[in-house]
């Protein structure tokens, strides 16, 4: 199915029947995803004194309760009421559901103990390009990352400078492949999250963070139109469902 949209202007050509999924499910295992030293999500059918809500039990349907945290346990987007005292709410900041992207592929630099993604290395790779999603998969980029458990290993992040770089230039909607665009265990200081939303200056509410994406190596890294799907929690993230599609004009 051929769909032609105008984005500023200028059309673009998509085939909406081949969606580039780039978001990791949820599920109820000890080998989903993992960050943030909590336990593995659960999805469990409801129990009501002698009654369980499976139809494997013998109920009519299948009722489950879902317990898990949107930052800890899968792809996620989150505004700046992550990292406020005031409340912000995902639900309510992010308005706009499409947008052109480009996918770059980073391999971070080893910078005595840590592994980081550098403002001359973005500089390099977007060639003056100004988009208004940024997705960033980082290498190696293995499919055991669908299952990686983070908690503890330091995992690569964003240096400051980069992140007020990616700012600068207009990126709206951030997304990367790793847990947080912050490294590990900072004392707090989340300053990669605070550069992207300019929280010292004028907060940008309508900006958002993707996190634990997942993008194959058979998507080449370009220009793609974005679709952010998200849940509709009233919450500072949510569960979300980034897909990308091949522009073909």
């Amino acid at each position: 199915m051929k769909a032609i949209l105008d984005i500023n202007t200028k059309k673009y050509a998509i085939d909406l029947s081949k969606p580039l999924d780039i978001s990791m499910p949820i599920r109820s295992s000890k080998t989903n995803a993992n960050a943030w030293y909590i336990d593995a999500p659960k999805i469990e059918p409801v129990v009501l004194n002698d009654w369980t809500a499976s139809v494997k039990e013998g109920a009519s349907v299948n009722f489950n309760n879902i317990t898990f945290n949107p930052h800890a346990h899968g792809t996620h987007t989150e505004c700046v009421g992550h990292i406020t005292e005031k409340f912000y709410s995902i639900n309510s900041c992010l308005k706009q559901f499409f947008c052109l992207a480009e996918v770059i592929t980073v391999a971070p630099e080893q910078i005595g103990d840590d592994k980081v993604i550098s403002k001359a290395q973005l500089l390099y790779l977007l060639k003056q390009r100004k988009p208004k999603a940024l997705v960033i998969r980082t290498m190696p980029n293995t499919k055991d990352k669908k299952l990686r458990q983070y908690s503890n290993t330091n995992w690569p992040y964003l240096t400051e400078e980069a992140a007020l770089f990616i700012r600068k230039i207009g990126v709206q909607h951030l997304l990367i492949d790793l847990p947080s665009v912050d490294k590990e265990k900072d004392d707090g200081k989340l300053l990669a999250h605070k550069a992207f939303w300019d929280v010292d200056g004028k907060i940008r509410k309508e900006a958002t963070i993707t996190e634990f994406i997942y993008v194959s190596n058979k998507i080449e890294d370009g220009k793609y139109l974005l679709n952010l799907q998200i849940a509709p929690f009233e919450n500072d993230a949510t569960p979300s469902k980034p897909i990308l599609y091949k522009i073909e004009v």
